[in-house]
This record gives C-alpha cells, structure tokens and sequence, in this order.
C-alpha cells in the first residue's frame, strides 16, 4: 500500500458527525470478528490520532465502553452510527469505519480478516498502525 497521503472524508448517517483523516489513497481495511465489530459490522482503518480531525458534531457523540473500558466507541447520539472510535489496540490512534468513509479519494482497497475472537494472540499485530 503507498505511504502517500490523502484526505478522506467520512460521517455517520445523518451526517451529523463528521471527520477527515490523512491516510493513503490505497487502504488496508481490517475486518474484525469480535463481538462487537461483527456485530456492527464495523470494517477498521487504523490511523494515529494525529491524522484524524472531527470536522462536526463533538456535542452529538454518546461513548460506549467495556471489559478493559480502554476502547471508547462514540455514536452519534441521532442516528446510533459508530463511524469512529479509540481502539484498544491502538489507545493512541483512531479506527475508522470504513463503511463511514467517501470514496471519492479511495484509489482502491484491500479488506483483510483480523481474529478479534483470539484478542490476546493478535492485538499485537496492529499496534503499528497508529504510529506517525
């Protein structure tokens, strides 16, 4: 994937909450079976927090937490989409939901299984991801 980055732009339904992200315009999206990815159907592309701006919508987010309450899930209070939120694998970094994303700048992609169900052997394995 190239190291070239991009603006992308992505929102929740209502477009209420919105946010860019500096990230290539060739993406590596993780698809996670946890229990709570596979059941949002969440599809992850991990970027540091200092490549993410929330653009609108601060006051219109409700945070959700569990277990190790180190993940914060944020959802927009009106439409109840989870678009982004700070993963417990990369506490400095964000997740983005890649279903939330415009694909105006999206060149292509590649959607790559992650084993969320074996968190502990595999965390480790994107921990590199929300590095500068």
């Amino acid at each position: 994937m190239s190291s070239d980055l991009t603006t992308h732009r992505g929102h929740c339904h209502c477009r209420t909450v919105t946010w860019e992200i500096q990230a290539p315009a060739k993406l590596h999206v993780d698809e996670c079976n946890c229990s709570i990815c596979n059941l949002n159907g969440f599809q992850h592309i991990i970027v540091p927090k200092s490549k993410f701006t929330l653009l609108s919508g601060k006051d219109n987010i409700t945070t959700y937490t569990f277990n190790s309450h180190i993940a914060q899930h944020y959802f927009c209070k009106t439409c109840g989409v989870e678009s982004f939120y700070v993963p417990r694998s990369n506490p400095d970094g964000y997740s983005i939901n890649f279903r939330c994303l415009e694909r105006d700048n999206v060149e292509e992609y590649e959607i790559v299984p992650f084993d969320g169900l074996n968190w502990d052997t595999n965390a480790q394995k994107l921990a590199h991801l929300s590095k500068d």
